[in-house]
């Protein structure tokens, strides 16, 4: 399928007062409803990376929604401090799965979502933001695939049964998610009755599939193989979750 067969469009919700913007992509050659594939962001909020990897769903044959925990016009720079944008979300994580499932709802009302058969993925930031829309379990959320996240369970997460399956994609010397944050992950998704995989890449640091990634003082920093891989697990799994298109 070429580019041109590919549309991409805002798409504005709302969750409660706030207006965000999110980012709809999908195959104009079909009519059809098809498995709709939510995107979460890093911490610098929609960027063009993520607009990217819905175009590349919609390639696919899904209908990729790059979504918005922000709000409409609150954006950080791929290369600058965000902390401030995240830590409102990260310190109250009510709000954050408030503002997750009113994404989820308008994703659900596209023309071409099959509601049925939806996933979530989620790169840094949005890794964790995937897990807590997983952990927010509502019923049509077959699928969960968090790469490079934040790993670590908001206080209220172990009442509810994780019923998506999930795939978690991880570099073991990332230090944003120690071996501890991983062990205690294994044990939370056990505990809730999750169908869950994880992936270690053992050489391997945070920010793995993002290109502008370069300080490896930090720990931060791409890595071409990694990136790779991890999308072809992705797809892989969306495959096995979603099913056929």
């Amino acid at each position: 399928m070429s580019t041109v067969d590919v549309l991409n469009e805002p798409l504005e919700y709302r969750d409660g007062e706030v207006l965000c913007e999110g980012h709809v992509a999908f195959n104009t050659l079909s009519r059809a409803r098809r498995p709709c594939v939510l995107i979460a962001h890093a911490w610098d909020g929609p960027n063009e990376q993520i607009r990217a990897k819905a175009s590349d769903l919609a390639r696919l044959g899904y209908l990729g929604f790059a979504l918005d925990v922000y709000g409409k016009g609150i954006r950080g720079g791929a290369s600058d401090d965000n902390t401030e944008l995240m830590a409102p979300y990260i310190g109250d994580r009510a709000l954050l799965r408030r503002r997750l499932l009113a994404a989820f709802a308008a994703a659900r009302r596209h023309s071409f979502a099959d509601t049925s058969r939806i996933a979530v993925i989620g790169y840094c930031f949005g890794g964790l933001c995937a897990l807590d829309l997983a952990r927010a379990a509502p019923p049509e959320l077959r699928g969960v695939v968090s790469v490079h996240g934040s790993l670590n369970a908001p206080e209220f997460s172990h009442t509810r049964a994780i019923t998506a399956k999930v795939l978690v994609i991880h570099g073991w010397k990332d230090p944003i998610a120690p071996e501890e944050d991983v062990l205690a992950l294994t044990r939370e998704l056990s505990d809730a009755g999750s169908d869950w995989q994880m992936l270690l890449y053992g050489q391997v640091a945070h920010a793995f599939t993002n290109p502008a990634a370069n300080n490896r003082r930090s720990g931060i920093y791409y890595d071409e193989t990694a990136d790779r891989r991890s999308w072809v697990a992705t797809c892989s799994f969306l495959e096995e979750t979603l099913g056929p298109l």
